[in-house]
């Protein structure tokens, strides 16, 4: 359909005029003063706060009258101005946003396990037979250097006799000879001095624990046959034991090794356990996603056992946040706003980016600063006054620098392209406070326009200039031919 451009600039200049006043900003509307010689800033119907009128009269979009904004009630565009008896008759509370040392706890229920690396494997060191089995079974706790089992070896009968014929002979070299055969037949050190004192061969090795704790197996049985390096029984360690909590994948990435750790257990109530984090282990569970991380806990004493349960508190590494209370966040599902304490007064709605929450207070990684001075309570009623007022938190989405700030956005339909103009439908410029509707704007470049056509959807940029808004960019949006 053909379309020709000064037509619709023609077609929309009555509907532009009668929108003026909505897209000016609020300092450039003429002040009045209304019967009771008050200053006016402009008019406004409540229902459509964003839309403002220069005059009273019937509100095109309901059937009631206009309603004055007076100068006296403070708002700028940006702010809004609260006479101070108002913000104590509604309780208005201010908290400051302080940049604080934080160290957060994360609390988690573990379990004792023993230290498997404070493990002792007692084997056979040569073929033989059980002669004795001493009064022990697993589980119990037994000291260093208790007794397990008596050991007859008789390979070891010949070379101990071997080595008592050369000694008596006292030739220094084959007796060094004899000694070292004694060692490589697997005979322990203690079992060797022994021969030497007594000078009578005994091949009746007794098998003793080499470290203190659990004795976790025992395989031996009187008058059983074992062959070199059978395993005949396993120790675990009590001097220090693990406790295993399982952590939420979200929390792994504050927790390392050699952090601080308390636990509480219920076998000791009212005792505080210190220990530090061993490793955090590399797999993660699929079904709860969470990791496992074990905790070193010293275990002189050796009250603790595995299979006790304990409380465990994980202290995070301390580090700087900028903070609120959390009660000063108004969350609209869609972004998180707070309202802005300001000099004489003034209050505006600022959007934020939150972090972290600590017990009552919030983390703020973007949109305030140090000692800004924000609503703690009462901030619902100035966010509600602040829609009415027509007030928009600027998103932290808008580009920052000076050439991008000044590009106000929307997204329309393009209707008609023509003599370096462009007809546009398009929704509102929130930025503007300025509604949708259609009409021309020229462009800045008319190379802006190469490749687009009548009907194409498109999201622009326009600028304000002295002669009205100029398009300084136009995509075309994805999903079209």
């Amino acid at each position: 359909m053909s379309f020709h451009i000064q037509q619709l600039a023609l077609v929309l200049s009555v509907m532009i005029g009668a929108t003026a006043a909505a897209v000016m900003p609020t300092t450039a509307l003429a002040q009045a003063a209304d019967d009771e010689g008050r200053a006016v800033l402009y008019w406004y119907d409540p229902m459509v706060p964003q839309q403002k009128f220069d005059k009273p009269g019937k509100s095109p979009f309901m059937d009631m009258e206009l309603v004055p904004r007076y100068a006296d009630e403070g708002s700028d565009g940006a702010s809004m101005k609260i006479d101070p008896s108002v913000t104590q008759n509604l309780g208005i509370r201010l908290a400051t946003a302080v940049r604080e040392s934080i160290s957060q706890s994360l609390g988690a229920t573990g379990a004792l396990t023993f230290d498997e690396r404070d493990v002792a494997i007692v084997q056979a060191r040569a073929g033989g037979f059980v002669e004795r089995v001493y009064d022990r079974a697993p589980e119990d706790v037994i000291e260093k250097g208790s007794p397990l089992a008596d050991l007859l070896i008789p390979e070891w009968a010949a070379a101990q006799e071997e080595y008592l014929a050369l000694r008596d002979v006292g030739e220094p070299q084959l007796l060094a000879a004899a000694r070292q055969r004694l060692r490589l037949a697997g005979m322990p050190a203690d079992v060797i001095a022994q021969l030497q004192r007594s000078g009578t061969a005994r091949p009746v090795w007794t098998v003793t624990s080499p470290i203190s704790g659990v004795l976790s197996s025992l395989d031996v049985r009187e008058g059983m046959t074992v062959s070199a390096g059978a395993s005949l029984a396993r120790v675990n360690g009590l001097s220090r034991v693990w406790l295993e909590v399982a952590v939420p994948e979200a929390q792994v990435s504050h927790l390392a090794p050699g952090q601080a750790v308390t636990a509480r257990l219920p076998a000791f109530a009212g005792e505080q356990l210190n220990g530090t984090i061993q490793a955090v282990l590399p797999q993660a569970n699929l079904d709860s996603r969470t990791v496992r991380v074990r905790i070193e806990l010293p275990n002189p004493q050796q009250r603790l056992r595995p299979g006790m349960t304990a409380q465990v508190t994980l202290n995070r590494d301390v580090e700087q946040a900028l903070v609120i209370p959390t009660e000063a966040v108004i969350r609209t599902g869609r972004r998180a706003l707070v309202m802005l304490a300001e000099d004489e007064g003034r209050y505006r709605p600022v959007e934020v980016r939150i972090g972290r929450e600590f017990d009552d207070r919030t983390e703020i990684l973007e949109g305030l600063e140090a000692g800004q001075k924000v609503v703690a309570s009462g901030q619902f009623l100035l966010d509600s006054e602040a829609s009415l007022r027509g007030l928009i938190a600027q998103s932290l989405e808008q580009p920052k620098s000076s050439f991008e700030s000044a590009l106000h956005e929307a997204e329309g339909t393009i209707v008609g392209l023509e003599d370096g103009m462009v007809g546009l439908s398009h929704g509102p410029f929130k930025t503007l406070n300025m509604p949708g509707m259609t009409m021309a704007f020229p462009v800045a470049d008319p190379s802006l326009t190469s490749g687009l056509q009548s009907g194409d959807r498109v999201r622009v940029g326009v600028r304000e200039t002295d002669e009205g808004l100029l398009i300084e960019r136009i995509v075309k949006l994805g999903g079209q031919p």
